[in-house]
């Protein structure tokens, strides 16, 4: 044999082992099993939950604000006094009302003057007229027509002065009414009893009616917190779940230790449309809908606007069966050597997962791993309800995320060394 023919026999060997040891590897790792976390299903108690944020306020609350322009020239209470209804809270400068109130008042002598004068011509008139009336009646010479004429036309003369008087005074009382209503707005009363939570002014201030914004006008707000809600938005997604009585936990950030609890007491049918950006730079609305719950034994030094978050129950099951959340995942339907008439018939479900996708789990048996549609309930924080398709006690694939997203029906699975994990929590 030539140095040649020695030379390519041992390139071809070579080759050969090297091609083997490529497909052997490949071979091994076509046919590994895929490390995954194993969970069997098992019964729970689950809480169905919507969680909110927003911030607290009073049950009623009433801003005070100014129906007239004047200045301020007292303030009877500060910002944190709890006053009673009726109690006084603030004085404008009442001269230009109380001389308003005067000039109405002589205006009004005036008209109530002349309406006498037009009411004693107006009875003169009528006394005339009689008398004339009585002599043409009695014979056609004791008095001419035309004096007649002339008496009944001053008649009525002197009542359309004496009505057209009588609308002026009437005019004149209102705009004393409305005088005396201004002056009376000079003094300022609490409208309910409550806590002055917010003092807007100060003396030597100018008060303004708000009239195109009620920030402008605004002097206080009292509030009574004897009752305390907690006003939350809810997404759109989410608040055809909840109803009224719905139990409530609430936590506020000024009070981090505590736990507070309340019921819905108000669910809004009208949306509040929130402008959002999203990623992309497109200007989007939130839909969001105002809840509003009562909270139950509330703190005595509670204030309104403080921010909090709620967590409403909205259905909760006992004892069910339930999977992790992260185990659920959908797939399309293919034809797979697994699908055979001879499924188990826990899987009742598998007839409806013939031309659509659908959502389940991978269920294992012995070390293979098979998608199982099923059908949810209600979920949990952790967990959902299974409804049908599962059986307690099976095996299904509970994790991670990245194994469930890559794993094919029929696929080789075994179970995560978990030590490592516990050891490096620890």
């Amino acid at each position: 044999m030539s140095r040649r023919t020695k030379i390519g026999a041992i390139i071809a060997l070579i080759v050969l082992v090297a091609a083997g040891v490529v497909a052997f590897r490949i071979n091994k790792k076509k046919h590994a099993a895929t490390e995954v976390r194993l969970e069997q299903v098992t019964r729970r108690d689950l809480v169905s939950a919507v969680t909110a944020s927003g911030k607290i306020e009073a049950k009623t609350s009433v801003d005070i604000s100014a129906d007239i322009t004047g200045r301020i020239i007292q303030i009877a209470v500060r910002e944190g006094d709890m006053v009673k209804r009726g109690q006084f809270l603030l004085q404008i400068d009442p001269a230009q009302y109380q001389a308003a109130v005067a000039r109405a008042q002589g205006i009004v002598a005036s008209n109530e003057a002349v309406l006498l004068q037009t009411r004693a011509s107006r009875d003169q008139a009528q006394r005339a007229w009689n008398r004339a009336h009585q002599l043409a009646e009695l014979g056609d010479n004791l008095i001419a027509p035309e004096t007649a004429e002339q008496a009944k036309t001053a008649l009525e003369v002197a009542e359309a002065n004496y009505s057209s008087t009588k609308a002026q005074l009437d005019q004149a009382r209102a705009g004393l009414q409305e005088a005396r209503d201004n002056l009376a707005k000079t003094h300022l009363t609490a409208p309910i009893t409550g806590r002055v939570v917010r003092l807007a002014v100060e003396e030597g201030e100018v008060a303004v009616p708000g009239t195109f914004s009620r920030e402008t006008g605004l002097l206080m707000t009292i509030a009574d917190l004897s009752v305390i809600l907690a006003k939350v938005q809810v997404d759109e997604t989410d608040i055809v779940r909840l109803t009224q009585r719905d139990s409530t936990e609430i936590t506020i950030d000024a009070y981090p230790d505590t736990t507070f609890t309340g019921r819905v007491t108000k669910v809004s049918h009208s949306a509040k449309l929130t402008p959002t950006q999203t990623a992309s730079g497109s200007n989007d609305r939130a839909v969001d809908f105002d809840v509003e719950i009562t909270l139950q034994a509330p703190p005595p030094d509670i204030r309104p606007d403080l921010s909090c978050t709620a967590r409403i129950v909205t259905d909760t099951r006992s004892n069910t069966l339930s999977i992790p959340i992260i185990a659920l995942t959908v797939r399309d339907h293919e034809k797979i050597p697994n699908e055979s008439d001879s499924a188990p018939p826990v899987d009742t479900l598998r007839a409806k997962f013939r031309k659509k996708e659908a959502e389940g789990v991978f269920v294992v048996r012995n070390g293979v791993a098979t998608f199982r549609p099923v059908k949810t309930g209600v979920a949990g924080d952790e967990h959902f309800e299974v409804i049908d398709g599962l059986r307690e006690g099976e095996t299904i694939v509970a994790g991670t995320y990245q194994a469930i997203r890559d794993l094919k029906d029929g696929a080789k699975v075994r179970a995560a060394d978990t030590t490592k994990t516990r050891e490096a929590k620890s």
